[in-house]
C-alpha cells in the first residue's frame, strides 16, 4: 500500500495520543513514534525495567502493546484524527528472546478500507541481529463510520 500517503506527521500523532489516550504515558513514558511514511509507521519502545519478565527478557505484554500501539499509529496517520477506531484482533508470533534494551516496532498497512484496516507489525532490536525479528503481528482495526 505504498500509494498511501500520510495525513497527520509524527508532532500530530504525539499531540493527539497526549490529549486523547494520556494513560499511554502514566507510569512510565517509554513508548515513542519516531516517523510515518506510505502506509507505514514506525515506533520505539524503550528499555526500562519495567517492561522486563523473570529471566530479563523484555515481556509478552510489552511486546503487545507495542504492536498495538504501532497500528493504531499508522492507522491515525492516514486516517487522521479519529479516537474510536479499535483493535478487532491482533495476533502474535514470538519468534525469538529479546534482550534487555529497545524494541523497534514498524506497522505496515496490508488494506485500508472504509471500515476495516488490516496490517503487520515487525518488531527487532538494532545491533548485530537486527536482521533477525523478535517478533511478528498480524491486526485489523475497525474504523468508526464518519
Amino acid at each position: 500500500m505504498t500509494t498511501l500517503k500520510p495525513v497527520m506527521g509524527v508532532d500530530e500523532l504525539e499531540a493527539f495520543m497526549a490529549r486523547e489516550f494520556p494513560q499511554m504515558r502514566m507510569g512510565a513514558d517509554t513508548t515513542r513514534i519516531e516517523a510515518v511514511g506510505p502506509g507505514t509507521a514506525r515506533l520505539r519502545l524503550g528499555f526500562t525495567e519495567r517492561n522486563l519478565r523473570p529471566g530479563g527478557t523484555i515481556s509478552g505484554p510489552a511486546m503487545m502493546a507495542l504492536a498495538d500501539y504501532a497500528m493504531y499509529a499508522a492507522v491515525l496517520a492516514h486516517i487522521g484524527p479519529v479516537a474510536l477506531a479499535v483493535t478487532t484482533n491482533l495476533s502474535i508470533n514470538f519468534l525469538r528472546k529479546p534482550e534487555a534494551a529497545d524494541i523497534i516496532g514498524e506497522a505496515r498497512l496490508l488494506k485500508l478500507g472504509r471500515a476495516l484496516a488490516v496490517g503487520e507489525i515487525v518488531m527487532w532490536q538494532e545491533g548485530p541481529g537486527e536482521a533477525a525479528p523478535v517478533a511478528h503481528a498480524v491486526s485489523t482495526y475497525s474504523i468508526p463510520p464518519k
